[in-house]
């Protein structure tokens, strides 16, 4: 097992990778909280970057439905505001939680903000992109909205560009059966 810690502005990333699983990361969530993925173990997640200012900020209210309709099935949306394309996420972790609250009631986990390209990209986006980790879906992220699903056995099954609506027939379909 291969064990390596990355420290990006005072936060710790720790990423101890085991076949590739995401629930070896433990991550900030938006209040600073530690919060191992591995809490989310046995569960379908959509991992979706996200950003308060974007043109596609309003899927917001989409992953929320999507959030509503299939969380009590065993299924999870994890947010990760990033700031990496035009600025569009500009604010604090605190204005972001506040932002997604009283905007557009979302109720899902989100995180610390992070880097989802580039040299300083979060490990957790490293696992996502790169072809060793995830040769089928691999890949740059194109911007904000992009979204990775994640089945019950910790195998990224399906990714989303950001034009497709959480609510799509193929989001839904894809997280049907990943839900099992």
């Amino acid at each position: 097992m291969d064990h390596s810690v990355s420290v990006k502005e005072g936060r710790y990333y720790i990423l101890r990778m085991t076949n590739g699983q995401i629930y070896d990361l433990v991550m900030k969530d938006i209040g600073g909280a530690d919060v191992p993925l591995s809490r989310f173990k046995d569960k379908a997640l959509l991992l979706v970057n996200v950003a308060s200012k974007c043109g596609f900020t309003p899927q917001y209210s989409g992953l929320q439905s999507l959030y509503e309709k299939y969380h009590d099935k065993g299924f999870e949306i994890l947010g990760f505001p990033a700031n990496d394309f035009l600025w569009q996420e500009p604010g604090s972790d605190s204005e972001i939680k506040t932002f997604c609250s009283t905007k557009y009631n979302v109720s899902f986990p989100l995180f610390s903000k992070i880097s989802v390209k580039g040299k300083d990209i979060h490990p957790l986006y490293k696992l996502l992109t790169e072809k060793e980790t995830n040769p089928q879906f691999s890949g740059k992220i194109t911007w904000n909205f992009n979204k990775f699903l994640v089945n019950t056995k910790g195998e990224i099954v399906a990714r989303f560009d950001s034009k497709v609506e959480p609510l799509d027939a193929q989001v839904i379909g894809a997280v049907e059966k990943a839900i099992g």
